[in-house]
């Protein structure tokens, strides 16, 4: 763990305000990032923060159980645990009435179910590429990291990521043309 996390841990265990904001600043989108892969699509953006919300508020409430070398992982747990929580309880929430449900709506069934099933099958290939190609594409369409963010975190040359970039897009492509999806 850096010694710049090692000091916002301590001075979150005191409760400094700052220290809980560069916190938030420094993983909000882990954090976000993490719950909506788990909701694969059954949340919306409003619920997605809401969870980042929550994630952050269990953290301050508990902050003194947080171990110096482990702030990272305890929040990625939290926001495992929270968007599987949320998930469920969306499933057994609120029932739409067929009555409530407007024709003129852009809002379109089939639409959103084929979109959530292409997500689906989407994780379930990149699960079938290995690594370091499957951490690359990761880094940079879900966390949204630039190339040479990338190449520096990973201790990879620059070009070298752009090419297990191209190289793995083409594979997906090639994966998801297989399975009958046209792209």
């Amino acid at each position: 763990m850096s010694d710049e996390n090692q000091k916002l841990v301590s001075r979150l265990k005191k409760h400094d305000e700052k220290a809980f904001e560069q916190i938030m600043d420094k993983y909000a989108r882990l954090v976000a990032a993490i719950i909506y892969n788990v909701a694969r699509g059954t949340l919306t953006k409003q619920d997605v923060e809401e969870t980042v919300t929550d994630v952050f508020v269990t953290l301050w409430q508990n902050a003194e159980k947080v171990q110096p070398d482990s702030l990272k992982g305890y929040l990625c747990c939290i926001a495992k645990t929270r968007a599987i929580n949320r998930v469920q309880s969306h499933k057994h929430g609120d029932v739409l009435s067929i009555d409530d449900i407007d024709p003129e709506d852009s809002f379109n069934i089939s639409y959103e179910t084929e979109k959530k099933e292409i997500s689906a099958e989407l994780l379930n290939v990149i699960d079938e590429i290995r690594e370091p190609d499957r951490e690359i594409l990761i880094r940079h369409y879900f966390y949204y990291q630039k190339v040479a963010e990338i190449a520096e975190k990973m201790n990879i040359k620059l070009d070298t990521v752009k090419v297990k970039l191209y190289r793995t897009r083409n594979k997906l492509r090639q994966l998801l043309t297989e399975r009958g999806y046209t792209l």
